[in-house]
């Protein structure tokens, strides 16, 4: 069986270095992502993800929403 000729570059990602940055929790300099997910997990805290809400990320409380110059998502209205 014959291999199949390709005519384009083989698939592939290049991911880009993270941008550094001073942690808002302790103030020390993050330059890799190991860095970020160590500084989180020292700090008890976790990467933001919209699914991990209840409500999907979704604003359900009108007064929260008004002191916060937001509006009820459609679906709490």
């Amino acid at each position: 069986m014959e291999k199949p000729v390709r005519d384009s570059w083989p698939d592939f990602q290049i991911i880009k270095p993270m941008p550094e940055y001073r942690s808002p929790i302790d103030g020390r300099m993050i330059t890799t992502k190991h860095e970020r997910r160590e500084d989180l997990k020292r700090n008890g805290c976790y990467e933001y993800e919209p699914t991990a809400s209840p409500t999907g990320g979704k604003i359900k409380n009108k007064d929260f929403a008004r002191r916060r110059g937001l509006q009820v998502s459609e679906e709490y209205r």
